[in-house]
């Protein structure tokens, strides 16, 4: 496990940042930066909180009391959601079995999980409007079935693709939430 001071170095040089830099925007001593970088004291919880914001990122990235950094295991929640070309309603109980298993065990996996969950939750039941739609226009004689279908189509490829390039982006980088949020089933 990384001191926390590492971890801070190192997203902040990540982002381009100077000590000082990080110092004024966070409101914090450049010594108070300094020491903590060089893990010669601990943060205080204000102290550390004002740092995450500046750096732009959660405190379990900084804290994550004995996880581990699993990107592949990441990777695997992403690419999870395929399983639904297979499994009806595999894109969302999967990635819950996934989630929930190493939530408290992988680095970001919480926070990505509920992400991939949410916006597999809200897909889920756009795609299911659209096949409702699909459906009943087929047995109206005017309503345009086609372009329904070729609409589920781009949806449907659409949670193909993201998912692939959702793990490429989570091997080659940083961990982060790739997803939009659109609504909050799961906070």
């Amino acid at each position: 496990m990384k001191e926390i001071g590492q971890k801070i170095r190192k997203i902040r040089k990540r982002k381009g940042m100077s000590q000082e830099d990080l110092a004024e925007e966070a409101g914090v001593n450049l010594r108070t930066i300094q020491r903590i970088e060089n893990n010669e004291t601990e943060p205080r919880s204000k102290t550390l909180q004002l740092i995450c914001d500046v750096l732009e990122i959660n405190l379990e990235t900084i804290l994550d009391y004995g996880k581990q950094e699993n990107k592949n295991y990441l990777m695997f929640m992403h690419l999870s959601v395929l399983s639904s070309l297979l499994i009806p309603i595999g894109n969302i109980i999967i990635p819950l079995v996934l989630w929930l298993n190493k939530k408290d065990k992988v680095i970001s996996s919480n926070e990505i999980g509920k992400n991939i969950l949410n916006f597999q939750i809200s897909w889920t039941i756009l795609s299911s409007l659209l096949i409702v739609c699909l459906i009943l226009f087929t047995f109206i004689p005017l309503g345009n079935w086609r372009i329904i279908f070729l609409i589920f189509l781009l949806i449907k490829s659409i949670n193909v693709i993201l998912p692939v390039i959702f793990a490429i982006l989570t091997k080659k980088r940083e961990t982060t939430v790739f997803y939009p949020s659109l609504i909050k089933f799961i906070s």
